[in-house]
Formats: structure tokens, C-alpha cells, sequence
């Protein structure tokens, strides 16, 4: 019997990127939020029946708010539709967005790899630009996003 072939995707979300980098985020990136916006463009783009067909295995997997990294599954015979899709939003939640792919993949194993390689690196470009002034609490979120990322599964 053969399993159910998925897609991974690890995307870059870039909230109302003409802002200052230094300021708080208009809104906190979720799960929700996310899939929402996915499924709209979807629909948009494609119609109901793209959006029928694509939704079958469509999840948005992980989400990070600190660093703004998510993980979203589409099956194998959709992803493209699901891929077009995040390409061409313009916005979440009404908050203008730029979603940039950064590596897709077969497995979650080698997703979840390349998921931590970027949030690693881009926590640690964080800490440089924030100095002392860096929280504890910001310091424990991301140390449970990555524990939350090291166990995903299918």
C-alpha cells in the first residue's frame, strides 16, 4: 500500500515590508491567518474547483510569529496550484504581505531541516540587531518554536 504523497513547503512571510524594521508587527502571524489567506487566493485565482481540489491536504503545519517562517503541506498533485497561489498574495488579514519560498520538499524530515537552518540563522540575525534589548521572554517563544518544530510529523 502506498502512503499519500505530500509536498512541504517553508515559506518566508514579510509583513508591510515599505514599514521600519524597528517597529512592533501590525499583527501576529497565526496558523489561521495564514490558511485563510492561502484559501482566498486560491479561490481568487483558481475557483471552487481549484480550491476543492486543493484543500483535500492542504495545512499550514508551523508557524513562527517571532520569525515570521511557516510550513505548509499540499498534496503532490496540487502543490503547484497551492505554490501559484502564495506567489501572487498581496496580503494577509488586509496587511500588505510578500511570501517568499524557501525550499520545498518530499518529507517533512527534510523540510523540518531546512525549516531550522533558517530559523536558526534568522534568530541569530535578530539577536545581533536587537543587542541587549532582546527579551527573555522573546529568548523562551523561539525555544519552543523550535521544540514545536523538531517534533512535527505528518
Amino acid at each position: 500500500m502506498v502512503g499519500f504523497k505530500n509536498r512541504y513547503m517553508v515559506v518566508e512571510v514579510n509583513l508591510n515590508p515599505n514599514r521600519d524594521q524597528l517597529k512592533d508587527d501590525p499583527m501576529t502571524l497565526t496558523p489561521y491567518n495564514v490558511t485563510k489567506a492561502i484559501k482566498d487566493c486560491i479561490l481568487l485565482n483558481f475557483g471552487e474547483c481549484g480550491l476543492a481540489s486543493s484543500v483535500a491536504s492542504f495545512q499550514v503545519k508551523y508557524v513562527n510569529s517571532i520569525t515570521k517562517v511557516c510550513i505548509i503541506r499540499a498534496s503532490r498533485d496540487e502543490y503547484q496550484k497551492v505554490w501559484s497561489a502564495i506567489t501572487m498574495m498581496r496580503s494577509i488579514s488586509n496587511i500588505p504581505a510578500v511570501i517568499n519560498l524557501l525550499d520545498l520538499s518530499g518529507s517533512i524530515k527534510a523540510c523540518k531541516n531546512a525549516a531550522l537552518k533558517c530559523e536558526e540563522w534568522k534568530f541569530e540575525q535578530r539577536k545581533v540587531v536587537a543587542g541587549a534589548s532582546l527579551s527573555a521572554e522573546v529568548s523562551r517563544q523561539m525555544q519552543g518554536c523550535l521544540d514545536k518544530i523538531k517534533v512535527l510529523e505528518h
